[in-house]
């Protein structure tokens, strides 16, 4: 048992933990979905056309899809606190070269070194929460996770949209730089891995059960193990789907679809995304929290990606889309993209705690994999068929996601095995 004081002390150095990782994940969410709000400035900043700026926001996620593996290695290794440190210095350096760059060259090389430096961030906010709190809230802290993470994509819609009538893209850029070195300093100095670098007993051991067992031998017998397990990879298509989708058509295609599918202003189009951005935060603490209370994930998954494909279809159709109805649409969209979300505690559940890192990065691959594709692919499309057939592209991607779905494994929210 824990002394008043000592379980004040764990509360303070896990919130704490929570908060200034959070703080890092709200700018990575920032950057991710930023090009939607200001794709028609870059496209005359840098004189480029629809495949040319595809690729340019892609960049980020090129980089991200390759760094999840071994950031879930560093995590399960070096620890969360030094990476998110490092990260941030990186993500904060390519910020401010962003907003400086006369070039598209440059502007790319400074997206590629935000997306290196923020791509560590999600999986080690994963690993603090795995290891400061119960495997029992697992799914609602994820979803708190996200939902604080996605007040950054909610700052790269409408609020952005507003900024940008004040200020350059620039300069928005520019200061979320500093910010980002801000929050690495801020890292080093107040996170720590876990409970027990502070002589405290970790959230199962308090629970009075044995702690998990370390992970013995090489790292990469660890990236084998993980690979091996057949049950990891249903989550890697879900995301590569219903995660992809999402990121590509909120991160940079919506904008430009509803301005010139529907005559929208910028601000009232970006109103939309900052709604469907909204809803899938709320969704992802909601859904996680259900999850959890319930006991299942696999069907709670299944309702909201279904949900989600669904509504893909008035898009695809070329439905009129009234106001009232729109937001409505845009609304459920966003609920059930929260559906994927939890794949990563499912993913975590199918294999050992010591490597919940390299399990849950192995799946978020398929996300930042799905965009890296989708964006420049439906660029490339849209320049030879129009802004319909791009549409119908993310639809296709979403309803393939969802079918992976059906083959995963249902953990009841605990660690199959003696994991």
């Amino acid at each position: 048992m824990l002394t008043p004081a000592q379980h004040q002390r764990l509360n303070r150095l896990r919130w704490t933990a929570f908060a200034v990782v959070g703080g890092a994940y709200i700018l990575a969410f920032f950057h991710r979905f930023a090009p939607a709000a200001i794709a028609g400035d870059l496209q005359q900043a840098f004189a480029i056309q629809a495949t040319a700026l595809g690729s340019l926001s892609a960049m980020y996620f090129y980089v991200y899809t390759l760094m999840q593996l071994p950031t879930g290695v560093l995590a399960d290794t070096l620890g969360p606190r030094r990476i998110v440190a490092a990260g941030g210095v990186l993500a904060g350096l390519g910020s401010l070269l962003f907003g400086l760059a006369e070039t598209f060259a440059w502007a790319s090389a400074g997206r590629l070194l935000v997306g290196l430096g923020v791509s560590v961030t999600f999986i080690a906010m994963l690993k603090l929460n795995a290891a400061w709190f119960s495997e029992r809230k697992f799914g609602a802290v994820t979803g708190l996770t996200l939902l604080m993470g996605n007040l950054g994509s909610l700052l790269a819609a409408s609020p952005l949209a507003w900024a940008l009538g004040w200020v350059t893209w620039r300069e928005i850029f520019i200061f979320a730089g500093f910010l980002s070195l801000l929050l690495a300093g801020l890292a080093w100095w107040l996170v720590r891995d876990n409970p027990t670098e502070m002589g405290l007993p970790s959230p199962r051991e308090l629970e009075g059960k044995a702690a998990h067992a370390a992970h013995e031998g090489h790292w990469f017998d660890g990236v084998l193990v993980v690979a091996r397990n057949r049950l990891t990879w249903p989550g890697f298509f879900l995301n590569l789907g219903v995660s992809g989708s999402l990121f590509a058509f909120a991160g940079l295609w919506a904008i430009p679809y509803l301005m010139q599918a529907h005559g929208w202003s910028r601000e009232f189009a970006a109103f939309h995304t900052t709604l469907l951005l909204g809803a899938f935060a709320v969704g992802a603490f909601l859904i996680g929290a259900g999850s959890d209370r319930i006991g299942y994930r696999k069907p709670v998954i299944l309702a909201a990606c279904a949900l989600y494909v669904l509504t893909w279809l008035p898009l695809v159709l070329g439905w009129s889309l009234a106001p009232g109805w729109s937001h409505a649409l845009f609304f459920a969209m966003g609920l059930g993209a929260s559906g994927f979300t939890l794949s990563w505690a499912a993913a975590k559940e199918v294999n050992r705690h010591a490597l919940s890192g390299t399990a849950t990065a192995l799946v978020n691959t398929g996300a930042f994999l799905g965009a890296a594709i989708l964006q420049p692919l439906a660029g490339w499309v849209i320049e030879r068929h129009g802004l319909p057939a791009g549409v119908q592209l993310l639809a296709a991607a979403a309803l393939l996601g969802t079918l992976a779905a059906f083959t995963l494994k249902e953990t009841r929210c605990r660690y199959l095995g003696n994991l």
